[in-house]
């Protein structure tokens, strides 16, 4: 095995967080990897991870020799693309985490189409409410609401979105409709305990006021479905996206409530690692998101967008 192939063996264990799943990744027994990762740090002369059986973590010469390789392999991708005029076609597996909501009814049904059209581009969805973190847990590509701060990673702008507050008519005809976030305290607020957002507060905006209200209700979830349920049902005003309630607010099932004040960003974005060279398979799934959601990109003045 060249040098080339063992930084990558060692990137892909550390990525995938160890060896069996490197091994079923690769095609080859766990064995074969053990072996090999011992070859490797046989030959440096230094141990690159400390093992145990749910676990691996990097020496401080593991670090050092991931870091530099991955740069090493990226380098020399970046230079097989430009020698080879990037016609070598994209291949491999991409990993990819988005929300369970958003996830189940937006993207499965995107990537199904896209799985049609590239058959040797192989997609593993993991699809979850839980925060992620596409670079310590090794996805290669990230669904995302709101603005992005990290700098090591690079965003594209998937579908233009907006949380809204609503509430079905059964339930604003007996409560009344607030006239001012302030009014909100007085009314049953069905919220989501889901992310870093502090628990129970919304944030809003109109021009220069922001306002943040601490809310209350008898009812609270990390699950947007039954929230949702919950708002049909009569039992509070709700805050939720745009890509979600559209339909329901067309139908009058729900109505805006303080249409004119604003919350923090909700756009969905396409997150990847900010590479010099992005891998052709990455390429080509974001390349494709984006054109199958371009008709979401288009704003426009209504609650509903092309949801």
């Amino acid at each position: 095995m060249d040098a080339f192939s063992d930084i990558a063996l060692f990137a892909l264990i550390v990525k995938l967080g160890n060896m069996a799943a490197a091994a079923q990744e690769l095609g080859v027994t766990p064995p074969v990897v053990t072996r090999r990762l011992a070859n490797l740090e046989k030959r440096l002369g230094v141990r690159l991870m400390n093992r145990t059986t749910r676990k691996i973590s990097l020496t401080p010469e593991g670090e050092d020799y991931l870091m530099e390789g991955v740069r090493i392999l990226e380098e020399m991708n970046a230079l097989e693309g430009r020698v080879g005029g990037g016609s070598k076609q994209a291949q491999g597996t991409v990993r990819i985490a988005a929300t369970l909501g958003l996830g189940r009814t937006h993207i499965a049904p995107a990537l199904s189409k896209f799985a049609k059209q590239q058959p040797q581009i192989d997609v593993q969805l993991h699809l979850s409410d839980r925060p992620v973190n596409l670079v310590d847990q090794g996805f290669d590509l990230m669904v995302r609401f709101g603005d992005l701060t990290d700098s090591r990673l690079t965003a594209r702008l998937l579908a233009k979105n907006s949380r809204i507050l609503c509430a079905a008519p059964s339930y604003l005809a007996i409560k009344g409709a607030p006239a001012h976030p302030r009014d909100l305290g007085k009314h049953n607020c069905i919220f989501i305990r889901e992310g870093d957002e502090t628990f129970g507060t919304w944030h809003l905006r109109d021009g220069s006021e922001n306002v943040s209200v601490k809310v209350r209700s008898n009812l609270s979830t990390n699950d947007g479905s039954s929230a949702l349920g919950w708002a049909l049902d009569g039992h509070g005003i709700l805050n939720r996206s745009q890509w979600e309630i559209a339909q329901f607010l067309r139908s009058n099932q729900l109505v805006p409530v303080l249409p004119a004040w604003s919350h923090p960003s909700a756009d969905i974005h396409l997150v990847f690692q900010a590479n010099q060279q992005t891998p052709a398979k990455i390429r080509v799934l974001v390349d494709w998101l984006l054109e199958a959601f371009k008709t979401h990109r288009i704003k426009t003045k209504n609650l509903y967008g092309a949801w």
